[in-house]
């Protein structure tokens, strides 16, 4: 498993326009460090209290992504130094990412985590709520964070056809709420499995994990 080449393979297909999140949960910082070596210094994390010890023992150019569901009582642990909040779904957890990035005197890029996909399991809120959210004295009030664009996840289905469609809404999402606020310039969607699929949809972001590090490790 060569960490490097497989890296290299993807950033060589990739559009220059498309920015690669190097998904690195559950992996060692040893494989960490081969992509870093390689040049990657995006890494996404789904779990707050691995990506700070991760953030600890890494050099600290790497841009942290949180790419997971995020709980309100946890954000505390990364506001110090968290580069991109990807699953961002309802205002109070905006307020308090604010709330946490204040303290710390930054001002955190958030991306609002849009329901495309069929399945229950899926978090995110609806286009309707997100073009709420955007336009809300609350959020104009929140001065320490800056939606920058939206992520969403597609049903994990071998239909094609339904992953396009999902990923469709997604964008026609983001043209509309950029249509609202001009900060918007990011569309997170797409991984190991369906990132062509995503790009060719519109995806300016693509989260990759065992394309880049191999299977999966369940035992950690």
């Amino acid at each position: 498993m060569n960490i490097a080449n497989n890296l290299n393979n993807i950033q060589s297909q990739l559009p220059e326009h498309v920015t690669l999140v190097a998904v690195s949960k559950t992996k060692p910082i040893s494989a960490l460090m081969e992509a870093y070596d390689a040049g990657q210094r995006i890494f996404g994390e789904n779990k707050i209290q691995e990506m700070a010890e991760k953030h600890e023992a890494m050099p600290k150019d790497v841009k942290w992504h949180m790419i997971g569901h995020v709980q309100r009582n946890k954000v505390k642990y990364m506001a110090a130094f968290v580069s991109m909040i990807h699953g961002v779904e309802s205002l109070k957890l905006l307020e308090e990412i604010n709330k946490q990035a204040m303290k710390h005197d930054r001002v955190i890029d958030c991306l609002l985590q849009i329901k495309i996909a069929s399945e229950d399991s899926k978090f995110g809120m609806s286009p309707e709520e997100a073009s709420a959210l955007l336009q809300s004295k609350a959020y104009a009030e929140c001065n320490n964070v800056n939606i920058v664009g939206v992520m969403g996840m597609a049903t994990f289905t071998n239909d094609e056809d339904q992953i396009k469609r999902e990923f469709d809404k997604l964008k026609a999402t983001f043209d509309h709420l950029k249509g609202l606020s001009g900060q918007l310039h990011t569309v997170s969607m797409g991984m190991s499995g369906d990132y062509q699929l995503a790009i060719a949809s519109g995806s300016t972001m693509i989260r990759v994990g065992s394309s880049i590090f191999g299977s999966r490790n369940h035992t950690h």
